[in-house]
């Protein structure tokens, strides 16, 4: 099953709005840049893979807005996935027009979140595929749509690597355990961490799965247990802080979590809770694995004190949608991801396959493939 959850269709982006699940599936469709901008910061839509992707659409949509206000006759949309780009005269346009406009846009996108290292990696790709259209505007935007419709394309091709890779990890008769919510709805589809057990499912495995509920947003909660709930698969939900009695009790086999970055001697960021789960799997002796794209590696950052920790609004700690259970004038701490030392961690799976015991050596040999 792969779920739709962000797609470029008819000159605008689709996105399944997760921020209300599990009450409401609803597709937004995101036609201007700014719409894109507030969706990813909201996070309506969300997850490493999910945000890159949409990043590499942003940029698509500023070509959109733009050629809409310069093409003359402009057709109702200019880019869509299942048709490629409708013709037009370039009325004008210039290459440089085109590249500040790509610029601009990058910049705006890169501001929205800024942990995510799929992101800035499928900004980068889109810059460069522009570049590659010379100085034919129409020429450059065939080259950005076809990168960015491309990006898609891998996504989901690398997401279903990693779950045959990964669901060798899994047997049956398993407790697993993961945090946040790196499935379908985190990705193009299918999933990282929950498409290791998907694929693992698929095989015919039958195992029990432990969701934190992932304060404060509760993606656990509202979005790992409603994929698990679409998918048959039986699973428990529980309070973040009931992972360390379950741990200790010997009830769990292992824990499977994604990444939204990877330095170079493989610290991992992930969503905040992480750390303490890797704390205690060392402890308890409890395999500890990540489920994450090659594009999720960061050489330039030595190591996990280089990755940049998103704080939100304190706003989302102290309330529940919108109504408020702490005191007035309560201040609150609310980062949305931590940092996992490479040492805590059994392996990471890629879609190139499983990397044991992670190190700044196999990094570097993994990342020039």
């Amino acid at each position: 099953m792969i779920l739709p959850t962000i797609d470029y269709r008819r000159g605008a982006v689709e996105i399944i709005d997760q921020t209300l699940l599990p009450a409401e599936m609803r597709i937004r469709r995101l036609r201007t840049l700014a719409d894109l901008e507030e969706a990813i910061a909201a996070m309506r839509v969300r997850g490493a893979p999910a945000i890159g992707l949409a990043a590499a659409y942003g940029m698509l949509l500023a070509l959109e807005e733009r050629l809409r206000k310069r093409v003359k006759r402009a057709p109702r949309y200019f880019f869509d996935r299942a048709s490629f780009v409708t013709p037009f005269a370039d009325a004008g346009l210039s290459a440089r027009e085109l590249g500040e406009t790509l610029a601009s846009a990058r910049t705006r996108i890169a501001a929205t979140r800024p942990t995510a290292a799929n992101l800035f990696w499928a900004l980068d790709r889109v810059m460069r595929a522009a570049r590659h259209g010379g100085r034919d505007p129409f020429e450059i935007c065939c080259s950005v749509a076809a990168e960015a419709f491309w990006i898609h394309h891998e996504e989901l091709e690398i997401e279903l690597a990693i779950g045959r890779n990964g669901e060798r990890l899994i047997r049956d008769g398993m407790n697993v355990l993961t945090h946040c919510n790196a499935g379908g709805l985190a990705t193009a589809g299918y999933g990282t961490a929950l498409g290791v057990l998907y694929a693992a499912w698929e095989k015919g495995k039958r195992f029990h799965v432990y969701a934190d509920e992932t304060r404060p947003l509760l993606q656990g909660a509202r979005l790992t247990a409603w994929e698990l709930s679409h998918r048959g698969m039986p699973h428990t939900l529980l309070c973040d802080g009931a992972a360390a009695s379950l741990l200790a009790a010997g009830r769990i086999d292992a824990v499977v979590v994604g990444a939204d970055r990877i330095a170079a001697n493989g610290d991992t960021a992930n969503k905040v809770g992480t750390l303490a789960l890797a704390v205690l799997c060392a402890k308890f002796k409890t395999p500890l694995y990540v489920a994450a794209p090659a594009s999720t590696f960061d050489p330039a950052i030595p190591s996990g004190r280089g990755i940049p920790i998103e704080e939100r609004a304190e706003s989302e700690v102290t309330t529940i949608r919108g109504r408020p259970h702490a005191p007035a004038g309560t201040r609150a701490y609310n980062p949305a991801f931590d940092v996992t030392p490479a040492g805590l961690i059994r392996a990471i799976v890629t879609e190139r396959g499983v990397m044991k015991r992670p190190n700044r050596s196999q990094i570097r040999l993994f990342t020039k493939r």
